[in-house]
């Protein structure tokens, strides 16, 4: 029979194989969750990146740095191929293995595998950049991570801001009596149309996606709808920026937008006040 020593000892060893027991278990089950791929540093990359794309196409327009002279075509292309090589050069330095999807050059089907995809649209509202004294373009630039979009950054650089998601702005006021519904300035959505009719709306015509989304945020505007189909780089800074304000985004039909897919066309987009969220569903369904 075991002396009262020997039992404890044996006792101790029991406990001691229980412990080395539960912590591999645990260890392996953590090792079953992956981190986070993303941090608050890549909310800061988006600003940045925004800001200074943004910055570089202030330079073009002035003609600082660009002989196109008073081409307004010339001016555009530019536009779009210098913003492009910025963001693209500035991505691949702060984070090389990431894929970008760009409107200026679309990935292959690569970037579906990739955990980390940046979806930029290096000069949003072209047309509106070769008009002068017009403010309503953009930069975007919006990071997808694990398939969620975690970060964006939207820069308005005729205004002098850059709205992103590492400081959410803040909503400000309420919605007035008589909605304001942001529209396309050529192209009015006949869903935003019929949205005005139904609950007694007026259209506020504007260039860029980034441009009236980013409307909502600064309270001259209370809802924009989009029925005529745009790319996931139109909307993606937009709808992070928007949706860490606090404002409702979702597709037309309520269910979530989904990026970094196969087919980067989205069909429609609703972004909106919060409180306006459900009359203005409702009557999208009626």
């Amino acid at each position: 029979m075991e002396s009262e020593t020997e039992l404890r000892l044996l006792a101790q060893a029991v406990r001691a194989t229980r412990a080395r027991r539960s912590f591999g278990a645990c260890r392996h089950q953590r090792s079953l969750y992956r981190p986070s791929v993303w941090t608050q540093a890549d909310h800061l990359t988006a600003r940045r990146v925004a800001h200074n794309a943004g910055a570089l196409l202030l330079r073009l327009r002035a003609g600082l740095a660009s002989g196109s002279g008073s081409d307004p075509d010339a001016l555009r292309a530019a536009g779009d191929r210098r913003s492009h090589e910025l963001i693209v050069e500035a991505l691949a330095e702060a984070h090389p293995d990431d894929a970008v999807l760009s409107e200026e050059a679309p990935s292959g089907p690569e970037r579906l595998d990739a955990p980390r995809v940046w979806i930029v649209d290096p000069l949003d509202g072209t047309r509106e950049f070769g008009e002068e004294d017009r403010s309503d373009w953009a930069v975007h630039v919006a990071l997808v991570a694990e398939g969620r979009l975690v970060a964006g950054a939207v820069a308005l650089p005729a205004l002098g801001m850059t709205l992103a998601t590492d400081r959410p702005p803040e909503l400000k006021g309420h919605a007035p009596e008589r909605l304001r519904i942001v529209v396309s300035r050529t192209r009015p959505a006949q869903t935003a149309t019929k949205l005005g009719d139904k609950l007694g709306g007026k259209l506020v015509p504007m260039g860029s996606a980034g441009a009236k989304a980013m409307a909502v945020i600064r309270n001259e505007a209370d809802v924009y709808v989009h029925d005529g189909g745009q790319y996931e780089w139109d909307s993606a800074a937009p709808v992070a920026v928007a949706a860490a304000a606090g404002l409702h985004v979702s597709r037309l039909d309520g269910s979530p937008l989904a990026y970094n897919q196969p087919d980067p066309w989205l069909p429609d987009l609703l972004i909106c006040r919060p409180e306006l969220a459900g009359s203005v569903r409702a009557a999208l369904d009626d």
